[in-house]
């Protein structure tokens, strides 16, 4: 599923629908080149998850909790050399939780992400807008796939 965002308040909209469709043990990855939106869309998946704190990117701690609705965990794999740093980090705590992890730079450790995952890939066209590629499977892609073709739909 392609969709094409054409402003900060289009992303924010996005981010209240990706919020809505998470749950317990879900798992978001984002991907796409440096400065694109990822943690700016996480911030708006949080606020609408009933995070309160500012999410910042975790670049240099690489994973980041949150308390929302249910625990948040923000990750950003930037800087990791290996999937061995992610054992090391305890990542299995986090992905097979009772709570929501979204990934930045998920790519990187693809070999060891659970198969039912969403799986969001950001792509810049200019100064604001962005075309989102979505793909995944599960539970939660399925109800996210329902939401952006009603969302779609609307705005055309």
């Amino acid at each position: 599923m392609e969709i094409t965002v054409n402003s900060l308040k289009d992303t924010e909209q996005l981010g209240k629908i990706i919020g809505r469709c998470l749950d317990e043990g879900d798992v978001l990855c984002l991907d796409g080149d440096l400065g694109v939106g990822k943690t700016a869309l996480t911030q708006f998946i949080a606020k609408e998850f009933g995070v309160k704190e500012y999410i910042t990117s975790p670049t240099f701690t690489i994973i980041k909790e949150y308390e929302g609705k249910l625990p948040f965990y923000h990750m950003d794999v930037y800087r990791l050399d290996s999937t061995d740093d992610m054992y090391d980090l305890g990542y299995e705590e986090y992905i097979y939780s009772e709570g929501v992890t979204v990934i930045e730079w998920s790519k990187k450790i693809e070999e060891i992400l659970p198969e039912e995952r969403i799986n969001i890939y950001i792509k810049r066209i200019d100064d604001v807008r962005r075309v989102l590629y979505v793909d995944g499977s599960g539970k939660a892609y399925d109800k996210l796939v329902g939401e952006l073709n009603s969302y779609e739909n609307t705005c055309n």
